[in-house]
């Protein structure tokens, strides 16, 4: 970045401020919550959360250094349910991602379709990767491409449903233009999310869990060798003691 196209230094003491006031107004919220989901404290956090965010780019920006605390942003969590209590209409939302990780097998299975299709409708339209798309999530259902994606060359990335609540229908055709562009997040009675990254996480998680069981494992037989509790033959010689080391 250009000197001319630095914030000042002005300009990074009154963001260091402004994430004083915020961390002031956190916590104040936080004290006079009323309860676990109150939103007098959903709305400080996301002040501070962008307080904070706006002085780490400005320090860098600056002075080439950043602060050593991270705020989750307010789109890692739904805000609090504020929708009825009893909704009589819902809407799910869902987004699934894939991967076109094989276009030969994906256009195969469009000639398929075509080669079924009497009529000729969407005729050579299999010849592309984008007209055997059209081909195939016009024939199958989504639900089916999901659970047969490998069958179409496809790979699954990250999917996402959310439920919402509403107070009454919509009416028909309504929404079909921009079909998520007016979803309140606190109308979400519940999401479920599918990523690797969670599957990462598992997997961190169980590796550390083995490798705490194994400590422990190691350290009972330990313990049990210098209290004289090794298991004894008939003729009173010691057994041999044997310890699994997975992974060593």
């Amino acid at each position: 970045m250009s000197d001319a196209a630095q914030p000042t230094a002005a300009e990074v003491r009154a963001a260091a401020e402004a994430v004083k006031t915020a961390l002031n107004r956190h916590l104040a919220a936080v004290e006079r919550r009323s309860g676990e989901d109150d939103p007098a404290v959903y709305d400080a956090f996301n002040q501070l959360a962008a307080a904070a965010e706006a002085y780490d780019e400005l320090l860098y920006d600056r002075y080439d250094e950043v602060t050593p605390f991270e705020i989750p942003g307010a789109d890692d969590s739904l805000p609090p349910y504020d929708g009825p209590e009893e909704p009589s209409a819902l809407s799910v939302l869902i987004r699934r991602d894939y991967a076109v990780a094989e276009p030969q097998r994906l256009m195969a299975q469009a000639r398929r379709v075509e080669a079924a299709d009497e009529e000729g409708h969407g005729a050579a339209a299999s010849g592309t990767v984008h007209g055997a798309l059209g081909l195939l999530f016009g024939e199958f259902e989504p639900d089916e491409i999901a659970s047969r994606h490998k069958e179409f060359g496809l790979e699954e990335g990250d999917s996402t449903l959310w439920v919402t609540a509403s107070d009454e229908p919509a009416e028909p055709g309504e929404w079909l233009e921009a079909p998520f562009e007016q979803v309140d997040p606190q109308r979400v009675v519940c999401r479920f999310d599918v990523s690797a990254v969670f599957d990462d996480e598992f997997d961190d998680d169980l590796e550390d869990e083995e490798e705490e069981d194994e400590e422990e494992e190691l350290d009972a037989v330990l313990d049990g060798d210098a209290d004289g509790d090794l298991d004894t033959d008939e003729d009173g010689e010691s057994g041999r003691l044997e310890v699994d080391r997975r992974g060593s």
